[in-house]
């Protein structure tokens, strides 16, 4: 077998690296061409390195060569937070206790609240947010409207039928909880960045991530916590 350069060497990324992006941000991407889609996913899939571990920068560089940008889908989405940085670090792992507790902190403190104090819009508007899988994606026309696709992993409202199990059923949330100011602020907080009360986790982070405006967000508390939203019925 011949030995292969270095340069050969770093492309040879486990697929597990791949693996640690979202799906929704997978999807935000088209692949330049399917023939280089198979060359990489089959490289990928077959191959370990032989030398030593790429680091971060080489890995997104690579992504970065693999993807173009098209319409609102931007390569700046393959730059990691610090969080993603830290989680991904522990993809397959437990993240240490003390670790853990600190990303929460920090991403309990980047919470933006409500400017006007008000934390409940339009329950109907927020029934078509939680609906809507749009925006945000290579596929969507420019200044698209973002969907919050709520549904894609929650129980919501009784009359949807379709609905995933990926997170827990959100029917009867305000029922269930009552609206006092610490309801309102944690479910707030929720939304906004849920990685603040369990780290590393799949949830979007709707407000930190800009994927909802503050308006949007009010509209989808209203939908969970307005006594006359049929969630609450």
């Amino acid at each position: 077998m011949k030995t292969m350069t270095k340069a050969a060497k770093w492309t040879l990324i486990p697929i597990r690296a791949i693996s640690r992006l979202k799906q929704r941000d997978l999807r935000a991407f088209g692949l330049r061409s399917l023939a280089l889609a198979g060359l990489t996913i089959g490289l990928l899939s077959s191959c370990t390195l032989l030398d030593s571990k790429p680091t971060n920068e080489q890995i997104t560089q690579l992504m970065k060569q693999s993807f173009a940008e098209r319409g609102d889908a931007k390569l700046d989405r393959l730059d990691q937070s610090e969080l993603q940085r830290v989680c991904s670090d522990y993809t397959g792992k437990e993240v240490p206790k003390a670790v853990k507790e600190k990303l929460e902190q920090a991403a309990l403190a980047s919470v933006r609240y409500p400017t006007d104090g008000k934390y409940l819009g339009d329950f109907k508007s927020g029934e078509r947010i939680a609906q809507s899988g749009v925006g945000l994606q290579f596929s969507d026309a420019k200044g698209t409207v973002a969907g919050g696709n709520c549904y894609a992993c929650h129980q919501i409202s009784k009359q949807e039928l379709a609905y995933g199990n990926i997170g827990p059923t959100l029917y009867n949330y305000g029922k269930l909880r009552g609206d006092s100011e610490a309801i309102l602020k944690y479910t707030w907080a929720r939304i906004y960045n849920a990685h603040a009360f369990n780290a590393c986790n799949s949830m979007p982070r709707f407000g930190a991530a800009g994927i909802l405006t503050e308006a949007q967000m009010k509209d989808v508390m209203a939908l969970l916590l307005d006594p006359k939203s049929p969630v609450n019925q």
